[in-house]
């Protein structure tokens, strides 16, 4: 019997036989319900003898039985009621679980928020994409649940997909596009960076969606629950359906601020802040100004994460104030770096080493945050030795700055979409997805092995954008994306080496090495990003206007 906890109170399995009896009891369980019918395998027992058993374990059983794939809202409802009025644990099976899990969704829907019933069901190994759009108490997926459909539905309204929706609009007029966003405000989070260290006001990296979406694109202001690919569905808050004729899915991905003990309970206060959001960002900058002795801290944790060199930017930037305020002589500046390597492109880490050197600063590899202490200034490390042994490390801190573990969203990772690692799975090439041939995917939600960055988003719109239309016959040839991504390493105020890659680290640069040398810092590389970059961010990529960025066309 393998038992799953699908709720509170309330766990699920396959096929129960009297022998398990002792055990669920002892688990506390006092309620049965069988939503198998009997006689439905040649090797399963009669409830009714699972029945006499449990009731002399003091057990109360209940028989709804389900025939598959005929789960209605009646037993669903029934279910529910169970579940309402037991007093105890209640451990629900059928042959293999998915029934009784039915069952409990259905009968949650109007309690839970449809997102949580698909996540918990996942966790319990269960997927419940499928019967998304009855969760709520439609049995009939067309009862006043469904939306217009589209030539293109579009999922996030971030740098990926405004850039997509403008592409494909500057290509093709006559299309009809959904953008599925929640938000009312579209950030340009590269810009955080400068934020934390006193270069941008935080509202210089902000603007209202309404005003960046284009006018020719429906906005749908909701959340996405769940895929439903077979039918060419996406499920919404509410149970409300968008049907699609092609599908770009780039939502970006969830910053787990969680999966840090402690860190919650202490962000924004106590010396512990992050460049990683807007409302932090700030914060960063007023500790840097005021700490004038002591120890700083800079972690990184696991890969993949958005903008691999946003940790140790803010490191420079800090240490180089510090430094040309004379604070750095009693500052102890650590980098903690849950990888092995400073940075993935070995030809860019001796410029960065040399500013190790000039900070002092001292570099931890193999090092991951896993808990925080704001209140006792407090940070434990895990780190492996050769052996592959684990130990905890205990660090000091009078500022420190998070990076937290990142991940795919939860509708994503719970998604028929997703790779094992909760990726999308997508063709690095097309980004076309691999097992759905009209859903493509792009910026950071997507497992292509490129830089998580707006720089590369940049270059992977008008490839999706080209191939999608290609794939609706409205223009000819598919482009490929080679993995462009850029990384502008602020090593000072006044200074940045310019990374540039593409896949298997291969530098791509965008410039003749006279005018800008990636490898080196460079005050032209400096202007670029404070100058240049944002408006081409706001004016061209968001419009459409692909600037240095214009796909090469290959064959079908």
């Amino acid at each position: 019997m393998d038992l799953k906890e699908l709720d509170t109170g309330l766990s699920v399995s396959g096929q129960v036989c009297a022998a398990d009896l002792d055990a669920l009891s002892a688990r506390g369980v006092k309620h049965l319900i069988c939503n198998r019918p009997d006689g439905e395998g040649a090797d399963q027992p009669n409830f009714s003898e699972i029945a006499q058993k449990a009731e002399s374990l003091g057990m109360t059983t209940h028989y709804l039985p389900v025939i598959t794939g005929r789960v209605s809202d009646d037993i669903a409802e029934e279910f529910g009621k169970i579940l309402a009025n037991a007093e105890g644990h209640v451990h629900a099976f059928c042959r293999s679980g998915m029934r009784s899990t039915t069952l409990w969704a259905l009968s949650q829907g109007r309690k839970k928020p449809l997102s949580e019933i698909v996540n918990q069901a996942k966790k319990a190994g269960y997927d419940m994409t499928g019967v998304a759009a009855r969760i709520g108490g439609s049995d009939n997926a067309d009862n006043g649940h469904r939306l217009a459909k589209y030539d293109v539905v579009i999922v996030g309204a971030g740098a990926g997909g405004i850039s997509v929706a403008s592409s494909l609009l500057a290509r093709q007029h006559n299309i009809n596009i959904a953008i599925v966003d929640p938000a009312d405000i579209h950030y340009y989070q590269p810009g955080w960076t400068f934020v934390g260290s006193g270069i941008f006001k935080p509202e210089y990296t902000a603007r209202t969606m309404a005003s960046l979406i284009p006018n020719d694109v429906d906005w749908i202001k909701a959340a996405v629950a769940a895929f439903d690919p077979e039918r060419n569905t996406v499920i919404l808050e509410g149970c409300r359906l968008l049907h699609y004729e092609r599908l770009v899915v780039a939502p970006g991905l969830k910053l787990n601020w969680d999966g840090i003990e402690g860190l919650v309970d202490t962000l924004g206060r106590n010396g512990v802040t992050s460049n990683y959001r807007y409302d932090l960002a700030p914060y960063t900058w007023e500790l840097v100004q005021n700490l004038r002795n002591g120890k700083a801290l800079f972690t990184q944790p696991p890969m993949p994460i958005k903008c691999a060199g946003a940790p140790q930017k803010a490191m420079y930037l800090s240490a180089d104030y510090w430094y040309k305020q004379d604070y750095l002589k009693n500052i102890d500046v650590e980098f903690y770096n849950t990888g092995a390597v400073l940075f993935g492109v070995e030809a860019y880490v001796p410029a960065l080493m040399e500013y190790i050197k000039k900070y002092d600063a001292q570099l931890n590899f193999n090092h991951q945050l896993v808990k925080i202490d704001g209140y006792k200034k407090l940070a434990w490390f895990e780190t492996k030795d050769a052996q592959g042994e684990t130990t905890t490390i205990e660090r000091p801190f009078d500022m420190i700055h998070v990076v937290p573990p990142q991940c795919a969203p939860d509708f994503i990772r719970n998604s028929p979409l997703a790779d094992a690692a909760g990726w999308v799975d997508v063709d690095q090439n097309t980004l076309r997805h691999k097992k759905f041939d009209n859903i493509w995917s792009l910026g950071d939600v997507m497992n292509a092995p490129n830089a998580k960055t707006a720089a590369a988003a940049r270059k992977q719109a008008p490839v999706v954008a080209n191939n999608v239309l290609a794939d609706m016959g409205k223009t000819r040839g598919i482009a490929h994306y080679d993995g462009y991504g850029s990384c502008p390493l602020t090593v000072e105020r006044g200074k940045i080496v310019l990374a540039e890659f593409g896949y298997g680290g291969k530098l791509m640069p965008s410039f003749p090495r006279w005018l800008v040398n990636g490898q080196k810092p460079t005050r032209l590389a400096w202007l670029l990003k404070e100058r240049l970059l944002p408006p081409l961010y706001w004016d061209g990529m968001l419009r459409g206007r692909e600037w240095m960025a214009k796909p090469v066309i290959g064959e079908d």
